[in-house]
């Protein structure tokens, strides 16, 4: 049977949770998962764990933080006056909104906390100091 290797596309089905066993994404009812193994499409510690795998191997894996979306940083939280935001935007803690740097890149941000004269914007990833277990099925290889 054809094993995975990097360089490899591959077809996965998963179900990630957290370590108190809740959900936080599923292929299920969807279309499996699609990337190349060793490209860096999804996180390291997932990525690490595909080569050796044959179509129809199951597995848990599990991911620490560090190999998944990182510890969280205190230092991508930011204030920013209230004045600043346009009116129409929503501003409830747990809103994701985007953001955009002085050279135009995109930042996904979720707002933290808001008061009367300003509004702190968290840019970690929401699953930042998480680790987290995936239940992968191997669905297809299309090797190299």
């Amino acid at each position: 049977m054809t094993q995975v290797k990097t360089g490899d596309t591959v077809s996965i089905h998963y179900t990630g949770t957290l370590a108190d066993g809740s959900t936080f994404d599923s292929s299920n009812g969807r279309d499996p998962l699609e990337f190349t193994v060793g490209a860096g499409e999804i996180i390291p510690g997932l990525d690490q764990a595909m080569p050796g795998m044959t179509v129809g191997d199951t597995k848990q894996v599990a991911v620490p933080a560090d190999q998944a979306y990182g510890q969280h940083d205190p230092n991508a939280k930011q204030a920013v006056p209230r004045a600043d935001i346009p009116a129409e935007i929503p501003l409830e803690p747990g809103t994701q909104l985007q953001m955009q740097t002085p050279t135009g890149q995109t930042v996904p941000v979720t707002v933290a906390d808001v008061n009367e004269t300003e509004v702190t914007l968290d840019a970690n990833h929401p699953l930042a100091g998480q680790d987290l277990t995936f239940d992968v099925e191997l669905v297809d290889i299309k090797a190299a």
